[in-house]
């Protein structure tokens, strides 16, 4: 590195700057002392008389002094200031990073984590409000029937479930069958297939109403409600405090229908066209919670607000979508 030495200028200003106070002292020392011995001696009193310049320039000098001290404490104050407000957008900054930060590395947690935080809520007690938007609603179902099997006795236990799907008894090109042009269309018998598991997931949990009821475990109820859509996420919500979502699913071709599909209607052709099948590729699920900071209560929000808007617009599952 180059030796960059200060030029005569800058020396001079700093030996001043650290001589100023020194001589300042020495001259108001001075003055003090010149006027006490006018007050005793009295050639030193007559010699002062009438030296209205010598008086008017020591008072030009404290004048100095006293403008000296108060731009300093000026100086001071712009910088004390301007240190707090350097500080203060670093810390914004430093927020904002952490905030960006737990979005890129949020937590990311497996199917089982979701039914552990369900069963510890249930098992709390009170009242516990648990919704679900998927595809057949089948991870969610699967998992809080095996919860509600082992649950302790609570009878001021009271436990809401709701579950969003697709309705599949209208026609639907996602899942559906891709021809043989490689155009999606809908696949009568495989949505009927998917009809018929969605009810027997909604059927399994309201046998545990009555079940719960006897075995003294609380109140359970169970709605479920279909819109025509094409799967896109999985949303799991316990109370307003914890929201699970996955943006997991992927689309498979397979050549044949599942062996318990209905057949399909009189007169369609299907013979070479294979199912579009929707699948979750990945197993993980990002998970928000309210004391996570702003933005993940921002993201419950937006995820609450998202389902209530969808439920409001479904319709609930009547015995012709069951039947």
């Amino acid at each position: 590195m180059s030796d960059v030495r200060p030029s005569w200028s800058e020396r001079l200003a700093g030996i001043w700057g650290r001589a100023e106070s020194t001589v300042t002292k020495i001259v108001l020392a001075a003055v003090f002392a010149l006027g006490l011995v006018a007050q005793f001696v009295k050639p030193v009193g007559d010699a002062l008389q009438g030296k209205v310049y010598l008086g008017g320039a020591l008072l030009t000098a404290v004048s100095y002094v006293l403008y000296s001290e108060v731009q300093r404490l000026n100086v001071a104050h712009t910088i004390q200031q301007e240190t707090a407000q350097a500080m203060t957008g670093a810390v914004r900054q430093l927020e904002e990073e952490l905030q960006r930060l737990n979005a890129v590395l949020r937590p990311r947690v497996v199917l089982s984590a979701v039914q552990d935080e369900v069963r510890q809520t249930l098992e709390a007690g009170g009242t516990v409000q648990l919704a679900a938007m998927g595809f057949t609603g089948e991870t969610f179902t699967l998992g809080v029937k095996s919860i509600l099997q082992r649950l302790s006795r609570d009878p001021l236990r009271r436990v809401h479930l709701r579950v969003l799907v697709p309705d599949f008894t209208k026609k639907i090109e996602i899942p559906g069958q891709v021809d043989a042009d490689g155009k999606a269309s809908d696949a009568p018998r495989f949505r009927e297939h998917l009809r018929r598991m969605v009810v027997e997931h909604e059927r399994g949990l309201r046998a545990h109403i009555g079940r719960m009821a006897v075995a003294g475990q609380g109140t359970l109820t169970v709605e479920f409600r279909v819109l025509h859509m094409s799967p896109s996420r999985r949303l799991y919500f316990i109370n307003s405090d914890v929201v699970y979502e996955g943006s997991n699913y992927k689309l498979v071709l397979r050549p044949d229908p599942e062996p318990a599909a209905a057949p399909d209607p009189p007169g369609s052709d299907t013979a070479r066209a294979s199912l579009l099948d929707v699948i979750g590729n990945d197993p993980l699920l990002d998970r928000w919670s309210l004391d996570g900071g702003d933005q993940a209560r921002k993201i419950i929000a937006d995820r609450q607000e998202f389902f209530e808007t969808l439920w409001l617009l479904a319709r609930e599952m009547t015995p012709a979508t069951c039947d």
